[in-house]
């Protein structure tokens, strides 16, 4: 899968850069030891931040500069790594919804950078797009019906949007039968924390999702 970065995105956001994860995988219910290990994740989440630190957090902080320099008030679309960061600190668990989901939140939680995880069966054409989010372009949000994109990073395939760092589209969300994952993560703050998050989301699926003929790859303009 290509992926390309606009010019209008390159301009903005000079310090983008991607962590891409392709696997054939196996999904299933969260199984017991991995909710286990959300539900450590979410105590010790509470230990080492509050919610007025968060937004210091690097990976947070930098994703929420690059909404703000593409006009798009943070705080009201709030990127899913913040969104699900603030969720534990509210002292409401994380939802579990299957393996695949999962592990993408704990990565997410873990890092920060919020990521983009999709049914590579679902995308169309092999390339991908990422450009700004336009005016009435519309985006089904998974879980939340119509989300106004206008301003947000945006992927798009052949037939439109597929994912932002505040929701990913319903049309190529995971599910249970999806056996081909590819993966998308979001570091605006440039290659720090990077290839530690791809070794963590490779760690994971190989070890709850039966991850086989893995690939993984680091995009970047200024490395």
């Amino acid at each position: 899968m290509q992926i390309i970065i606009s010019d209008e995105i390159r301009k903005i956001c000079p310090s983008l850069t991607l962590g891409i994860v392709q696997a054939k995988v196996t999904n299933s219910p969260t199984p017991p030891l991995l909710s286990d290990l959300m539900s450590a994740l979410e105590t010790q989440f509470r230990q080492q931040y509050t919610l007025e630190q968060l937004n210091k957090r690097p990976t947070i902080k930098a994703t929420r500069l690059a909404y703000k320099a593409l006009g798009k008030e943070p705080g009201r679309y709030r990127p899913s790594a913040e969104a699900l960061c603030r969720r534990i600190l509210r002292k409401i668990p994380l939802y579990r919804v299957d393996t695949l989901v999962d592990i993408i939140n704990i990565v997410s939680v873990k890092t920060g950078f919020s990521i983009g995880a999709f049914d590579l069966n679902k995308i169309q054409g092999n390339k991908l797009t990422l450009g700004v989010g336009k005016a009435g372009e519309a985006f089904e949000a998974i879980g939340r019906g119509q989300l106004n994109i206008e301003g947000l990073p945006v992927y798009r395939d052949e037939a439109g949007g597929i994912g932002t760092p505040t929701s990913d589209h319903e049309r190529t969300k995971i599910s249970s039968d999806t056996c081909r994952l590819f993966v998308i993560i979001n570091a605006y703050n440039g290659n720090e924390g990077l290839p530690e998050a791809i070794e963590k989301t490779i760690h994971l699926l190989e070890k709850y999702a039966s991850a086989n003929e893995i690939k993984s790859i680091i995009l970047s303009d200024h490395q």
